[in-house]
């Protein structure tokens, strides 16, 4: 695409050229300059639709931005700690959640204080374990036992979950339960997951779609926010988040 781009360049170049020389005849200030704009807007255009075209630019939210993180710097807030329950830990540029024992869920937050209205986005790529995880973002975190959490999983369901009183209840399907959604990417593989939590209205995205919604009023307030890692039959999840974001929706 780059070739034809420059190819179609150099031609407006040679066009622009041969309206330029003596034998084009008596061409007014006004009929030259209209030719230089029309090649100017041509390119324009054209490199423009060309980088739209070929680009995948990442969702940012539509409001401004509160905090990101692109884990390069280790002292950025996130805790570290090793047990033989799991592991929380910067890891070569990411963050790295690994659930070592089954049936468990681990997370992480920055400690900060967020608004109420927040939308909470991260890519996260399966680095070993099951297909049967769970992996995504947090929103509203009042302490370890209550908070919103938005998942999909390595083998292709998603959902939004509410942990209350220390239970946590999927509230985004009438059955309770994770359901298949074909816009997971399954396996060893990278997806990018975005909570969004409006008033009492909560949207998961992934991949850029919308795969769930619920509404709940529990938490109204605001919160910290964080990253969250589950195995469920067995143990061994590892999940590592990159580029992750906290706008204003």
């Amino acid at each position: 695409m780059k070739t034809r781009v420059f190819a179609f360049i150099a031609l407006l170049a040679m066009v622009a050229l041969s309206c330029g020389l003596p034998s084009v005849g008596n061409i007014t200030n006004s009929v030259a300059n209209s030719v230089a704009n029309s090649v100017a807007n041509t390119v324009a255009n054209t490199v423009a639709n060309t980088v739209t075209n070929n680009v995948s630019v990442p969702s940012q939210g539509s409001g401004s931005v509160l905090f990101q993180d692109d884990f390069s710097d280790t002292g950025s807030g996130w805790e570290s700690v090793s047990d033989s329950s799991g592991v929380t830990d910067y890891y070569n540029g990411a963050y790295r959640i690994e659930v070592l024992e089954s049936g468990l869920s681990i997370w992480a937050n920055p400690s900060k204080s967020f608004p109420a209205d927040v939308s909470v986005e991260v890519d996260a790529t399966k680095n070993g374990g099951p297909d049967d995880n769970a992996f995504g973002v947090i929103c509203r975190y009042q302490d370890t036992d209550n908070f919103y959490r938005f998942y999909a999983t390595s083998d292709g369901y998603i959902g939004i979950v509410k942990r209350s009183g220390g239970n946590a209840t999927v509230i985004s399907s009438p059955d309770g339960k994770l359901q298949q959604s074909d816009l997971v990417q399954q396996g060893a593989t990278t997806n990018h997951i975005k909570g969004t939590c409006i008033g009492d209205t909560l949207t998961l995205y992934v991949n850029g779609s919308q795969a769930a919604t619920a509404t709940d009023s529990t938490f109204s307030g605001g919160g910290d926010v964080g990253l969250i890692a589950q195995s469920f039959s067995t143990g061994g999840v590892d999940v590592l988040f990159h580029n992750f974001l906290v706008t204003a929706p």
